[in-house]
């Protein structure tokens, strides 16, 4: 089996300190729709100068390196223990590197293990396997301020007026939206699961924000709906960095599961500006990043 760790360490770098050019693109037009002199347009042209900076000079482009949350689809015949080591390896060697911050802290003693590395959920690894020889692994870097305005409902939720059907589930995102105010750093990403259980829909929701800001669900009913609710979180005006603005939510990106009656969850992970998601394949022995 193939050794990946530098690889896999070249991705995790360009996750850190590049951001993919479908989001800066967004944070550019976004910058044009404010005011000047506004300080929604200040916040987003230091975000920019920011992603510049970042990308020259190879450093995290937010000093919040984030969960680092592995999607792995294997051919068949490859090895989930090999992949997890040097995935386990990249990363340590990432943090040494300063691609990533030491953010892997024991929750019962507090120490910190120093490397990113923890128990079997730090790094988080996700694993499928697949048809065909191509072996891709995605990568998210999920920033706590961000990942601590998500939100899951079960509906209906009479406190909103929500029931079960896509109505309902535009209320409840559009109202953790609004509590998430400026401490998710806006503007922000919503990854939205309808459906399965607290655990899978949770996953499902972070899945989601693997999609590029251009591509929309395949569901019809789901994109419109995206689409929708990009514009009217836009209209709450909370803004960039909660200053204020035109751009609260720089896109949405939905999926649903199936369930059981009894449960109808919707579950919403909101990412940050610094929307850190890059993907590496190895198809006949040669990698490429995008």
């Amino acid at each position: 089996m193939q050794d990946l760790t530098s690889e896999i360490l070249e991705l995790v770098r360009l996750t850190s300190t590049d951001l993919p050019p479908d989001v800066e693109a967004a944070l550019r037009e976004a910058t044009q729709a404010e005011e000047p002199g506004s300080a929604a347009r200040n916040a987003l042209d230091t975000i920019l100068m920011n992603v510049e900076l970042s990308r020259r000079n190879s450093t995290p482009i937010c000093q919040d390196t984030g969960t680092p949350i592995f999607f792995v689809r294997y051919p068949e015949g490859w090895s989930t223990r090999q992949l997890r080591a040097q995935i386990e390896n990249a990363v340590a060697e990432a943090t040494r590197k300063a691609y990533l911050r030491p953010n892997a802290v024991d929750s019962l003693s507090g120490k910190n293990s120093g490397n990113n590395l923890g128990d079997d959920h730090f790094p988080t690894v996700h694993f499928e396997e697949v048809e065909g020889e191509a072996l891709t692994i995605e990568l998210i870097l999920k920033g706590g301020g961000c990942e601590n305005v998500g939100a899951q409902y079960s509906l209906p939720n009479a406190a909103l007026g929500a029931g079960r059907d896509l109505a309902g589930v535009r209320k409840v995102v559009l109202d953790a939206v609004h509590k998430a105010q400026g401490q998710g750093c806006a503007p922000g990403i919503l990854g939205v699961a309808v459906g399965g259980d607290r655990g899978t829909s949770y996953l499902a929701s972070k899945e989601a924000l693997l999609r590029r800001l251009d591509q929309p669900s395949d569901d019809p009913e789901l994109a419109e709906l995206e689409q929708r609710l990009t514009q009217e979180a836009n209209q709450l005006e909370i803004g960039p960095m909660g200053f204020g603005g035109k751009t609260t939510v720089l896109a949405t990106k939905m999926t649903s599961l199936h369930r059981l009656p009894a449960s109808f969850f919707v579950t919403i992970s909101y990412m940050c500006w610094a929307y850190r998601r890059r993907k590496m394949t190895l198809r006949n022995g040669q990698v490429s990043y995008e």
